[in-house]
């Protein structure tokens, strides 16, 4: 399977707060919240939803299309990624915009508080992807990440203009959409990407049912972070599939990430739902274990091991096979 990602692609400016956010805000004065934390360190590492998606794909041995806008500032990161079996011909350059800027800070509890700062991502409204696939081929699937919102809007409607299979993945722009945009993302998806809350707040936004959004998504995938995933198909008994435990969690950035992408990867090798949701938790524990969303390495005798403390001889052994 020919995966194409949209999405965003950043430079992750990463910080740890020793404390806990929840004891700095106080309740009846949050009209005038105005807070400083002084951080431990200070982590720049690539990122971007897009460029997580791509990498760990590329990393899995798969050979993504990466689809996005980026600044002159680039150059570096293309490289990696192109080393990491990432198609780059889909990277807009901005002449006039630097590459996107995540900035967030975690404290001891796995709490954050980011920024993000678009910059170049806000010209990704300006991609044809139809053209883009004129020149790499057409893909088997296209999943609209979180970018620009414009962009997200029109990849998806090109997507069903052109009959090309798309899975929607929202998440961290569902804060800012309306619902009636988040309606047009998300139907006649192959497969809809949220964690828990997401969920949550895209029901609410667009005044969906559950039993609704199931008539226009095939498959609903619902991150649960440590209580594991829900693959719910909208012809098909629901399945849950529980985390691979986590030695030590050292920066849940880009975890998210990690699960879509080894999710769509044992899919692309023919696992069935329930084995690719387990390789999908592999990868999202050795994201969470490592300090960069993109400084992971799956070690595949290691990472079979720890499938079949989790979920198994037989799933090891399934997923053994494509990996």
């Amino acid at each position: 399977m020919f995966i194409a990602v949209c999405g965003s692609l950043a430079t992750d400016h990463l910080m740890k707060f020793p404390g806990k956010f929840s004891e700095q805000v106080l309740a009846d004065q949050l009209e005038h919240i105005s807070l400083s934390f002084l951080t431990e360190d200070l982590i720049v590492r690539r990122g971007g939803v897009g460029g997580n998606i791509a990498f760990a794909i590329g990393s899995l041995g798969g050979s993504p299309l990466l689809i996005g806008a980026a600044g002159e500032d680039f150059g570096d990161y293309r490289d990696w990624l192109n080393d990491h079996g990432v198609d780059c011909r889909g990277v807009r350059i901005s002449r006039t915009r630097h590459t996107a800027r995540f900035m967030c800070t975690t404290d001891t509890t796995m709490a954050q508080l980011a920024f993000f700062y678009p910059g170049a991502m806000s010209e990704a409204r300006e991609i044809d992807i139809t053209e883009v696939f004129d020149e790499t081929g057409r893909p088997d699937l296209v999943l609209v990440a979180p970018d620009d919102p414009d962009a997200m809007v029109r990849h998806t409607e090109l997507c069903r203009d052109h009959r090309i299979p798309f899975a929607a993945d929202p998440s961290q722009q569902l804060a800012r959409l309306d619902g009636d945009t988040v309606r047009g993302l998300i139907d006649g998806a192959r497969f809809l990407f949220t964690n828990e809350y997401e969920w949550g707040l895209l029901l609410q936004k667009t005044g969906l049912t559950a039993d609704e959004v199931a008539e226009m998504v095939e498959v609903r995938v619902t991150t649960r972070s440590a209580d594991g995933i829900d693959i719910v198909p909208s012809d098909g008994e629901p399945i849950h599939v529980p985390v691979v435990p986590v030695r030590e969690a050292l920066d849940p950035t880009g975890v998210g990430d990690g699960f879509r992408a080894g999710f769509l990867t044992g899919l692309s090798r023919g696992l069935r739902y329930e084995r690719a949701a387990q390789l999908g938790a592999m990868v999202a524990t050795l994201v969470l274990e490592c300090e960069s969303t993109q400084g992971w390495v799956c070690e595949p005798a290691e990472a079979l091991a720890r499938i079949g403390e989790a979920y198994g001889a037989a799933a090891a052994a399934d997923i053994k096979a494509v990996l």
